[in-house]
C-alpha cells in the first residue's frame, strides 16, 4: 500500500475512536476511558509483537525514548480526553496543531512559515474566542494536550525511523509501557468498567479504533514518508475531527468555528519544517 493510505487509515480511526469515547463517558469517567483505551491496546500489542523480547536487546539510549514516548503517550492521551469531555472534537484537534506550526516557524523563519503560524493563531483565536469564557479548563487541557501531541510526532518519527528497533515493535513496547505509567491517572476511574461487560467491551473497542489501527498506520506513514510530506497530510485531521463530530456526536459547529478550523487547516497545511540532518 501506498503511506497515503496508510494515513488516510489513520485520519479517519484518528478521531472516530475518541468520538465513540466521548459516547461511553456517561458509564466511565474521562481517565478511566484514557487508560481503558491503553490498556487494551497495550494488551493487543503485547499479543501480536511480544515486545519484551525486543527490550532485552536494545541500547540504553534506544529505550529512553521509547520510555519518554511512552510518557508522552499516556499523559497526553488522559489530556486529550479530558479536553474532549468538555470542548467539541472538532475544536481540541485544531488546537493540537498550534505548537506543531509554531515549532515550524521557529525553526525555520521563512515567510511561509509565518503565514502558516499567522493562519493557524487566527484560526484558535476564532475557536477560543467562542468557547474559552465558557470552558476555560477545557482550553487549559487542550493546550497541554497540544505541546505533547508536538513532542508526540517528533518522538514517533524517530522511533519509526530508528535502526535498533521496527517501528510497529517500538510502538508496543510504549504502548506497554504508557499502560504502567497511566495507572495512576485513570485506573481508579476505569475500575467500575471491570464490572459492567458493555462499558469494557466499548473501553477495548475505543482501544482499537483509537490506539491500534491509527498508531500502526502512523508509523507505517512516518517510515516512507519525509517529515514535511507527512506534516502536509496531517493538516487534514483538524477538518477530519470536525467531520466526525458532526457525523457521530451531532457536534454542529458555529459559522466561526467553521473558519477557525478551515484557517488551522491553511495553517497546517502551508508550514513547512526544517530539512533533516543527515547523520
Amino acid at each position: 500500500m501506498p503511506p497515503h493510505a496508510y494515513f488516510v487509515v489513520s485520519a479517519i480511526f484518528h478521531y472516530l475512536g475518541p468520538a465513540f469515547a466521548v459516547l461511553l463517558f456517561v458509564r466511565v469517567e474521562p481517565l478511566g476511558v484514557a487508560w481503558l483505551r491503553i490498556a487494551s491496546a497495550a494488551l493487543i500489542f503485547a499479543l501480536w509483537r511480544r515486545p519484551w523480547r525486543v527490550w532485552r536487546v536494545l541500547d540504553r539510549r534506544t529505550r529512553w525514548l521509547l520510555g519518554v514516548w511512552a510518557a508522552v503517550l499516556a499523559v497526553m492521551n488522559s489530556l486529550f480526553y479530558l479536553a474532549i469531555d468538555r470542548l467539541p472534537l472538532g475544536t481540541v484537534a485544531a488546537i493540537e496543531f498550534l505548537p506543531v506550526v509554531a515549532l515550524a516557524a521557529i525553526g525555520t523563519r521563512t515567510g511561509r512559515n509565518l503565514l502558516a503560524l499567522g493562519l493557524a493563531v487566527g484560526g484558535v483565536y476564532l475557536l477560543s474566542d467562542v468557547r474559552l469564557v465558557a470552558e476555560p479548563l477545557g482550553f487549559a487541557f487542550a493546550a497541554a494536550n497540544a505541546v505533547l501531541f508536538a513532542l508526540y510526532i517528533v518522538l514517533g518519527h524517530r522511533v519509526a525511523q530508528s535502526p535498533h528497533v521496527r517501528g510497529i515493535d517500538g510502538l508496543a513496547l510504549s504502548m506497554l509501557l504508557a499502560a504502567v505509567v497511566a495507572v495512576p491517572l485513570g485506573a481508579v476511574d476505569a475500575a467500575p468498567a471491570l464490572l459492567d461487560p458493555i462499558a469494557l467491551a466499548a473501553g477495548v473497542g475505543v482501544g482499537i479504533s483509537s490506539s491500534v489501527i491509527p498508531y500502526v498506520c502512523d508509523q507505517l506513514a512516518m517510515a516512507r514518508l519525509t517529515r514535511n510530506g507527512y506534516a502536509l497530510l496531517v493538516s487534514l485531521l483538524p477538518a477530519t475531527a470536525a467531520v466526525i463530530g458532526v457525523v457521530v456526536l451531532a457536534q454542529f459547529p458555529t459559522i466561526l468555528e467553521v473558519l477557525g478550523v478551515v484557517l488551522v487547516v491553511a495553517g497546517v497545511a502551508v508550514h513547512r519544517e526544517a530539512p533533516q540532518r543527515q547523520s
